[in-house]
């Protein structure tokens, strides 16, 4: 599969979401009676998306209404959701900003201390909705936080960072042993991010309940451009999906994938399901919605080669409510809205009744696909060729 790219050096081809597409199957279904649920450690989700952990995306209210829609959202617990006690104020401020004046106030704004306090009240603040409620962390801050979110009643806890492994070597802090964590975590723990089979196997083995797939794919990550590293996301997915399957073959334990960014319209999700994932974690579209605190703002992720804690501050616009964006009625024609729909209308079209049936799904590589024959929509600058 590697092709020389030099003497001495291989490189292997990888796809991304808009290299590949899917094959319609030999029978098709009723989209209204496809099953789109995935399930967490015994537990049953409805919607195989997840709201990402970035605070323009992500608040309590924002949780809540995603909960009571069937998916998940994940609240990030280091940012001004634990820092401030009227977080809605600093968000406010930050889109109101313009572009310098944003920088400087987002690098005062995370100098404030977090106060553990509030962690638990924000996740009482969830959960006073009946929903779920998930809240992520990175390594270093894992054994407290986990502590204090599992006490306060959480439901998911999530540690992410740009690259993770299971062994982690420093000089400067203690490592997080995710085998121990895992063990004393009452909760199902999602760790991420990765893009190996290698490093999922080995994830997998500590025993953690979800993995969480992509480096460098998402609307406002810079890893790519910066540090050099990612994989495509189809590939990303595929290795990691044939990970969790032989581990499961070798244990009986299934740890559902979820694929990490990259996706902002119904046919991204679509391959992402395809490709082996049993869920999504999703940004971008969600920034997009009213009900977002970031007010049409996306952040990305903390990354260990930013001077800014939360990444990168980008205007996508606002569009629609988070029920429009998850279930329509879509008034845009570029597949931004009405995602679920997408996926059981997709899931239909190829005759998959259920998200392991649609994991079986043919991939095709087709880079062309999304151009051929669009010359009226090139002309008339409409869906994807605005």
């Amino acid at each position: 599969m590697a092709e020389w790219v030099g003497i001495g050096k291989r490189a292997r081809r990888c796809y991304g979401f808009d290299e590949v597409a899917l094959v319609p199957g030999k029978v098709t279904i009723n989209p209204n009676e496809v099953d789109i649920s995935w399930n967490l450690a015994g537990r049953k989700i409805e919607v195989p998306i997840m709201a990402s952990a970035m605070d323009g995306v992500v608040d309590t209210t924002f949780a809540a209404r995603m909960g009571e829609l069937g998916g998940i959202a994940v609240l990030n617990l280091e940012g001004v959701q634990t820092r401030y006690d009227n977080p809605g104020e600093i968000l406010d401020k930050i889109a109101s900003a313009d572009k310098e004046e944003a920088t400087k106030l987002i690098q005062e704004i995370y100098k404030k201390p977090i106060k553990e306090e509030l962690i638990a009240k924000r996740i009482a603040e969830i959960k006073a909705h009946k929903v779920i409620a998930a809240v992520s962390s990175i390594p270093q801050r894992a054994e407290r936080f986990g502590r204090i979110a599992q006490e306060a009643g959480a439901d998911i806890f999530v540690v992410q960072s740009t690259v993770t492994t299971v062994t982690h070597i420093s000089r400067e802090y203690e490592v997080l042993d995710f085998s121990k964590f895992c063990a004393q975590m009452k909760v199902p723990v999602i760790v991420g991010n990765t893009v190996t089979y290698e490093v999922s196997l080995a994830l997998m083995e500590t025993g953690i309940s979800g993995l969480l797939v992509g480096i460098g794919p998402g609307a406002a990550c810079t890893t790519r451009g910066v540090l050099g590293i990612g994989v495509p996301q189809v590939t990303a997915t595929v290795d990691c999906a044939s990970a969790r399957d032989f581990y499961y073959k070798q244990t009986g334990r299934y740890v559902p994938i979820i694929t990490d960014g990259g996706m902002n319209r119904g046919g991204d999700i679509c391959k992402a399901v395809a490709c082996g994932a049993d869920a999504v974690m999703v940004g971008s579209a969600f920034a997009r919605t009213k009900e977002a605190p970031g007010r049409g703002y996306h952040w990305g992720m903390a990354t260990p080669h930013a001077n800014l804690p939360r990444g990168t501050r980008i205007y996508v616009g606002t569009t629609g409510t988070l029920e429009q964006i998850l279930y329509g009625p879509a008034e845009l024609d570029d597949g931004s809205q009405n995602l679920v729909g997408a996926l059981k209308t997709s899931m239909g079209s190829i005759g998959a009744g259920n998200i392991k049936e649609m994991q079986l799904t043919e991939v095709i590589i087709a880079p062309s696909i999304q151009t051929e024959g669009k010359v009226f929509q090139n002309i008339q600058r409409v869906g994807m060729c605005k």
